[in-house]
């Protein structure tokens, strides 16, 4: 039976091309996002099945999971983003309830209402963190908070279900250069999400972090990878990167 994997926050990115990864080894794919043009582009390519869906919308989420069906071999919760970077003092509080929106209760949605057709296959979900999780930095308390409760609510789930065969999985990306990440962030200023990776030699790309993801997905349905943390290696921790003098 051809094992059946959903990925959220598919249109670009780390979804994109963790959906080309999956089609590409034998998955069945299903892909949503917000962005219909781009979505389709996509299951153009790989012949996967389109959902368009807003994430933090509870009626498109039952839509969504009536499209899956009854079985699921493998979710990606890779839906979310960061919005904006000042500090606390000057923040716009409403960046702040989109991060916590998207990243944490979207996504504990999506998972919520797919629990049963993922032990109906004897599933993993694999949550899309970051090392934003693992320490504050300035500008970044939104950002921070929102992945640190995506992370506490991966580790708590895993402890919940752990009589279900369900594997509970996390992959923590750092720097990932992908088209649109920083961009978001920054409102479009291309000058600002440029100088994220100014001067870094090679930093990820989006196929490094979908081939964990990938990999995690096809380990035996006994192995579980708790947390992967995956950094380029000019990046030793959040605060330490190696640059290029300019």
């Amino acid at each position: 039976m051809q094992p059946i994997a959903l990925v959220t926050g598919a249109s670009s990115g780390i979804g994109a091309a963790t959906a080309r990864w999956l089609a590409g080894h034998g998955y069945r794919v299903i892909v949503t996002a917000r962005r219909r043009e781009q979505l389709q582009h996509l299951a153009d390519e790989l012949g996967a099945q389109v959902v368009v869906a807003d994430l933090t919308s509870p009626d498109d989420v039952s839509r969504l999971t009536a499209e899956v069906g009854p079985r699921l071999d493998v979710l990606v919760n890779n839906a979310g983003g960061a919005f904006g970077q000042d500090p606390l003092a000057t923040t716009d509080l409403a960046d702040w309830q989109r991060m916590f929106e998207l990243n944490v209760i979207a996504t504990a949605r999506v998972t919520q209402q797919l629990l049963d057709p993922l032990e109906a296959a004897r599933g993993c979900i694999i949550f899309v963190t970051s090392t934003a999780a693992d320490a504050a930095y300035e500008g970044g308390g939104g950002y921070n908070g929102a992945k640190a409760a995506e992370r506490m609510m991966t580790g708590a789930l895993r402890l919940e279900i752990v009589d279900r065969p369900i594997r509970v999985c996390e992959v923590s990306p750092g720097m990932v250069r992908t088209d649109e990440f920083s961009l978001t962030r920054f409102e479009g200023d291309q000058s600002r999400a440029d100088a994220v990776y100014a001067g870094v030699d090679e930093p990820l790309v989006a196929e490094d972090i979908a081939e964990c993801i990938g990999w995690i997905a096809t380990r035996p349905a006994h192995v579980n990878i708790d947390r992967m943390v995956v950094r380029p290696r000019a990046q030793a921790a959040n605060h330490k990167v190696h640059r290029r003098p300019s």
